[in-house]
């Protein structure tokens, strides 16, 4: 039923704009009985600043011996402010990186440097958490370099292995530092090595650096570790399978991961094929017999055997003499590896050759030339610049 509404009140409900004016003035917030609170009438032409923000001063930039004593005396946060300015690729940033760590270079050299790589998902993250938490517990100071993939799109990384190692993260004897591989051959590139010089000296006595993934690019990894471990899991293929070239002719040990539950007989027949795959290589220039163990980093099973491998092979090497001369091959490696690199950073950062470069590109696409003879003419015309 519609109510009846009469004469008087449709004519309140017609109201002049000065009486709705009038109205709006009349609102509890203009009232004053309400004194606290006030409206305050709109503005135009907002300054894109906030004038009323306070900016926080930069903090000044330490110098190359104020990074070198607190690197010295164990300090972490000064030590991972190194390390952020090893993985800068600003000119001034390197030159301060430079001076520290050929300060601590004598200061390096004592730790037992372990490379850890394996497939996707064989359980790497995990693996390490349980290793350097053991390690951890038997008073060891251990620093864990992982390098995380970067997208090939964005060139970003979420830089997640120090979440996933939640446990390891709050040992106190332990430094995690996640790093982006930025396209790196293998993951690991110069800047990772620089890290390991850093990170010895600030008194860690062991050092992990576990890679992105598997494959022949990881000769990098295998150029800057003393043992170099690959993890595996079951169903990855027969013996034909593991001696293929590659991966397989770098490892100084296996192991089996995720050798638990209802896989326990898997992870041994894994590990007996890797055992027979092992034998048809020929012997490594150390001497060493790589061999296969298996082991649940979930569990906690055959981790304690896995470092017991590892020391091992440290004491056969040091008592050969091995390692001493693998160190020294590893050094001329990455000085020839820093030539290479700084070599390409001069060819295509130079403003000379970045213009040529764009037209005989242009050249390339146009048929007008072949991509043999414009990569001749560019390292020429180079080469001509620098007489």
């Amino acid at each position: 039923m519609i109510p009846d509404i009469g004469p008087q009140k449709m004519a309140a409900g017609r109201r002049t704009p000065d009486a709705q004016k009038q109205e709006i003035m009349q609102h509890p917030e203009n009232s004053s009985e309400y004194k606290g609170l006030t409206v305050n009438a709109g503005v135009e032409n907002l300054p894109s600043v906030n004038p009323y923000a306070t900016f926080r001063r930069r903090k000044p930039t330490l110098t190359a011996d104020e990074y070198v004593e607190g690197i010295l005396r164990g300090d972490m946060r000064l030590l991972s402010q190194a390390v952020t300015l090893i993985e800068s690729n600003l000119p001034s940033d390197q030159a301060i990186a430079q001076q520290v760590i050929e300060r601590c270079l004598p200061y390096a050299g004592n730790a037992v440097r372990l490379g850890i790589t394996g497939v996707p998902g064989a359980g790497k993250s995990t693996f390490i958490e349980a290793l350097g938490t053991l390690l951890c517990h038997q008073g060891k100071h251990l620093a864990v370099l992982a390098i995380d993939p970067s997208s090939e799109r964005s060139k970003g990384s979420i830089l997640g292995d120090k979440t996933r190692m939640n446990h390891l993260s709050v040992e106190a004897n332990a430094f995690i530092r996640p790093s982006p591989s930025a396209g790196s051959l293998g993951g690991v590139a110069r800047k990772t090595r620089e890290t390991i010089v850093l990170c010895e000296a600030a008194g860690f006595d062991t050092i992990i650096v576990e890679t992105v993934g598997v494959g022949q690019s990881e000769t990098a990894a295998h150029s800057m570790v003393d043992f170099f471990l690959l993890l595996q899991v079951t169903g990855t293929g027969d013996e034909l399978q593991g001696i293929k070239r590659g991966i397989m002719e770098m490892a100084d040990g296996i192991a089996i991961n995720k050798c638990d539950g209802n896989n326990v007989e898997r992870a041994e027949a894994a590990r007996v094929s890797f055992k027979n795959a092992l034998a048809l290589f020929p012997p490594t220039e150390s001497g060493w017999k790589p061999y296969a163990l298996t082991c649940s980093a979930v569990e906690g099973n055959g981790i304690q055997e896995v470092w017991d491998m590892v020391e091992e092979y440290i004491r056969f090497a040091r008592a050969n003499g091995y390692l001493d001369h693998l160190r020294t091959q590893q050094a001329k490696y990455w000085m020839y590896e820093t030539i290479n690199q700084n070599l390409l950073d001069s060819f295509y950062k130079s403003d000379t050759m970045e213009q040529l470069i764009a037209q005989t590109e242009q050249r390339v696409l146009n048929n007008e030339i072949s991509s043999f003879t414009a990569a001749y003419d560019l390292l020429k015309q180079y080469g001509n610049n620098k007489q």
